[in-house]
């Protein structure tokens, strides 16, 4: 295996044009996004501040101004050391190219955000697949993991909140998996781009630097409504950021100057900034929940519990594929079949934006499904 054969992403073919062409888009993962007057009225930032900007380039590691306002947001213990990347994507690529070598076992989450585990197997590292049990909604069973893990295991990666089911951890269910990961000496891998999109259950973070062997990553793109600022970071120990260093030199160098002063602004007041989209997103939550709560017959949900998507089943919708297909080109909702994650009969649905949206979009979903689940059941075909 190599790089060069590192499989194509479904999650990322399936959006990469109908996400420009959707009138209803109600498949994301991340809240509303920001318009730069709002990041003005809401931070510290100034348009004269980005009228000033020189063009230098930054540091390989990140702007200090940046980097202080991530160690303060999110390790303000300073255990570990802060790098600034393309989004998380960057961070957790660097990280296992760094990391990993082949065949070496890595666990890894199933169903997962594709970037998780398409580049460990491109590496040549085995897979073992830690499941997610549709039938007990999908919530973590730490004492399965403790069954897959043993000194030869090399890295645990996860991400809780969970992307798509919205699934997550306790704090108790936290400490016991860093203690079970740290138990056989494996590294872990924990992609916290959720981390602060959390309803009733708090699932904070790992702390990174509390153990050698601990890689947090994190974004603006989903919680911070800014995925087009392609802002994330890296917390890691310092001999695996010179490791990452050393790939970048080859690829990225650096972040962009204005990103990174926009970046720095928004952790700066990130409460205001993400309070509102929350809100939002408790709003649309319980209309979710109201929406599945109604059609008990056809629609099976996974309340989330972390993050902006939910991953309902349709009873007798085998593969949502064709009537995600049907939704994108006839009436320009956009869903993400379900088929993108490992499991047909289900759709993910983000409900992190405007709740008119996600009403109509819920409403023609629901009437599709209902629509081929009844002719499926008339004709005696399967939906495969």
């Amino acid at each position: 295996m190599s790089l060069k054969t590192i499989k194509a992403s479904a999650l990322e073919d399936w959006l990469r044009h109908r996400y420009f062409d959707a009138k209803i888009d109600i498949s994301g993962s991340g809240v509303q996004d920001y318009s730069l007057a709002e990041l003005v009225s809401l931070t510290s930032l100034t348009f004269e501040d980005l009228g000033a900007l020189v063009f230098h380039d930054s540091p390989t590691l990140g702007a200090e101004p940046l980097r202080a306002a991530i160690s303060d947001r999110f390790d303000p213990r300073r255990l570990a050391e802060p790098m600034v990347t393309h989004g998380s994507t960057e961070a957790i690529f660097l990280a296992l190219v760094a990391l990993l070598s082949p065949g070496e076992e890595v666990v890894v989450l199933s169903p997962v955000y594709p970037s998780l585990s398409a580049v460990v197997e491109a590496i040549g590292a085995k897979i073992t697949v830690w499941p997610l049990d549709p039938a007990a909604d999908f919530a973590p069973d730490l004492d399965l993991l403790a069954s897959l893990l043993h000194p030869g295991v090399r890295a645990v990666i996860v991400n809780f909140p969970h992307n798509p089911t919205g699934a997550s951890l306790d704090d108790a269910q936290l400490d016991r998996l860093v203690e079970l990961v740290d138990g056989v000496g494996a590294t872990l891998i924990w992609d916290a781009a959720f981390a602060e999109l959390t309803y009733g259950t708090s699932c904070r973070q790992p702390e990174p630097g509390s153990d050698p062997r601990i890689v947090v990553t994190g974004s603006l793109s989903k919680a911070y409504g800014l995925p087009g600022i392609r802002i994330g970071w890296c917390l890691a120990p310092p001999d695996l950021l010179a490791d990452m260093v050393r790939i970048r030199d080859y690829v990225t160098l650096a972040a962009s100057p204005l990103n990174e002063m926009i970046a720095t602004a928004v952790l700066r007041a990130a409460d205001r900034v993400v309070g509102p989209r929350l809100a939002k997103a408790r709003e649309n939550r319980e209309l979710l929940r109201r929406w599945a709560a109604d059609q008990p017959e056809l629609v099976s949900l996974p309340v989330p519990h972390g993050g902006v998507s939910a991953f309902p089943r349709f009873t007798g919708v085998a593969d949502t594929t064709d009537a995600c297909i049907r939704l994108a080109d006839e009436q320009r909702v956009l869903v993400v079949p379900g088929a993108c994650f490992g499991h047909p009969d289900r759709v993910r649905i983000g409900f992190g934006n405007d709740s008119d949206a996600l009403a109509a979009g819920l409403a023609a979903t629901a009437q599709l499904m209902s629509s081929i689940a009844q002719n499926d059941h008339t004709t005696g075909t399967s939906s495969c």
